[in-house]
């Protein structure tokens, strides 16, 4: 797969495009994140990222389903939706974890300056949020393609 992916040109075009429905998703989930932490400033952060890559795992299906992978269409929607939320599932757990771990390192790193623009915190939560979501966009790319969009041609 990642030999197809390095030689083969549908492939990139859909890795582009799977990158490019993934910032579309970051979007929908830093903001509905940092929203969520404005209007509940004492909430847990973990929900917060889990309600919001919930949303963006939604945005990021429609996206995929009908334009980065619009020859994909011998599966029901039903079906590709489960195998895609449930990869998405696996990359949450994952997430979760790197994202607990990057929020401690950061806050440990930007506790400490007293001069930043913004709060430690903002910029801690933000940073963990980013790293996990770069990290995890690799996974859901090659799973998805290897189970949820198996029925297009390479």
């Amino acid at each position: 797969m990642i030999n197809q992916l390095l030689t083969n040109k549908k492939e990139q075009t859909r890795f582009i495009r799977f990158a490019i429905v993934g910032a579309i998703g970051a979007v929908v989930d830093f903001a509905i994140f940092n929203l969520l932490a404005v209007i509940f400033p004492d909430g847990k952060n973990i929900i917060f990222q889990s309600i919001s890559f919930t949303a963006a795992v939604i945005s990021n299906f429609l996206w995929n389903r009908f334009w980065t992978y619009p020859d994909s269409r011998s599966k029901q929607i039903s079906s590709q939706l489960t195998q895609f939320f449930v990869v998405n599932l696996i990359g949450l757990g994952i997430r979760t974890l790197i994202y607990s771990g990057f929020e401690k390192l950061f806050l440990n790193i930007f506790t400490p300056m007293t001069a930043l623009p913004l709060s430690a915190e903002t910029i801690s939560k933000n940073l963990a949020l980013a790293g996990a979501i770069g990290i995890v966009m690799i996974w859901n790319f090659f799973i998805n393609r290897i189970w949820t969009y198996n029925d297009v041609e390479d």
